[in-house]
């Protein structure tokens, strides 16, 4: 139920811009349940009880309570869809505790906010240094101060298991709040620092996405991707999160392929698949030994000439492909990375210059016969 561009710019979220959120058009439902998810810096979502029932809308910044102190962050949803995305994202609901709101955030709320706020870049790079001086195999991401400034939590990064029990009490010298560590992934750590990715908007691990998923190779296959190019790759150097959008879609239009796209008898040759659009249900098919010859067939033409090649029949291409050879033309490239039709800069050559050598000068000598008659 997460949404692109659910809050505006303020202190509590890095987005630089909003879009469109469905979620406007619905109707308001915060009677039906006490539940209210709210959102913190970056996309850090928890949930929260309205016991005292406040008045509350999304978009508006509340002070709720934790463990210890308070923290300031903004409402994304309210009542029925709050509750449902509470049953669908909290999988142990007996060991969650629901939190209270305690009320709406005040002028001096947010100012103490802003000052913290202002103390994450300088504690980050105070800690970063820190993790130097005592050696340790990881690295500081982001730094979030709850709104009450008594607390830090550290986000961090590390491909094995760190001993940090040292760097807590350095940490707690050091900065004089509590401190938390919480490690996260290289997905997470792209949408703690943000930016706009290949499409042209936010990155949604920055934006409205939460939960993180592993994306494997054969998710791009299944689209007709090539999982070896690099504009496959998102900010954080791994498979693009969009990569699962549309994944559902590719495997309902699979299941009417044949599980092996087999070579097909034509009269002309042996024609064998080289490209597939499993959503307008096309295959194209080149010729074995004749280079640029290709055809495109329709799935249930593919079919037909299976079954006809199962009765030893070799059929015409042009009852299928060349009625419309204008259209069906395409060039057959060996090629199939993505980054394939980028201009490539010409290497760099030396200008030879032409070098003018002033020819010499020949002394050129007349004779002059004298006529003795």
């Amino acid at each position: 139920m997460s949404c692109n561009g659910c809050s505006a710019n303020d202190s509590t979220s890095n987005q630089t811009f909003d879009s469109y959120s469905f979620i406007n058009d619905l109707p308001e439902t915060a009677d039906q349940s006490d539940i209210v998810e709210v959102k913190f810096k970056s996309t850090r979502k928890e949930f929260y009880k309205n016991s005292e029932r406040i008045a509350l809308r999304r978009g508006e910044k509340v002070v709720v309570a934790t463990s210890p102190g308070h923290d300031v962050g903004v409402v994304t949803l309210t009542g029925y869809l709050a509750e449902k995305q509470f049953q669908k994202n909290v999988k142990n609901k007996s060991r969650y505790t629901l939190n209270t709101i305690f009320r709406k955030a005040t002028a001096a709320d947010l100012e103490k906010l802003d000052y913290a706020r202002g103390l994450e870049k300088s504690t980050m790079i105070r800690a970063r240094q820190i993790v130097l001086e005592l050696g340790l195999e990881m690295k500081i991401g982001d730094v979030e101060y709850r709104g009450d400034n008594r607390k830090a939590i550290f986000y961090y990064i590390a491909e094995g298991r760190v001993d940090f029990r040292e760097l807590i009490k350095v940490y707690a010298q050091e900065f004089g709040v509590r401190i938390e560590m919480k490690q996260i992934g290289a997905r997470q750590e792209a949408g703690l620092i943000g930016g706009i990715g290949s499409c042209g908007r936010e990155l949604c691990c920055s934006s409205w996405q939460t939960k993180f998923s592993s994306i494997s190779s054969d998710a791009a296959l299944k689209q007709g991707l090539s999982p070896s190019a690099q504009k496959m790759a998102g900010a954080c150097g791994k498979l693009k999160c969009c990569l699962l959008y549309e994944l559902d879609a590719y495997i309902e239009a699979r299941n009417e392929f044949p599980r092996q796209l087999l070579k097909l008898e034509l009269a002309r040759g042996i024609a064998k698949p080289f490209k597939t659009d499993y959503l307008k249900k096309e295959i194209w098919y080149s010729l074995e030994g004749s280079l640029g010859v290709t055809f495109k067939f329709t799935l249930q033409q593919v079919k037909d000439i299976i079954q006809q090649n199962k009765h030893g029949i070799q059929p015409e291409t042009n009852s299928f492909a060349e009625e419309k050879k204008e259209e069906n033309k395409m060039e057959v490239s060996l090629d199939e990375r993505l980054d394939r039709f980028d201009k490539k800069k010409k290497p760099a050559t030396r200008s030879r210059r032409k070098s003018f050598r002033p020819k010499k000068k020949t002394n050129t000598k007349f004779v002059v016969k004298k006529n003795n008659s």
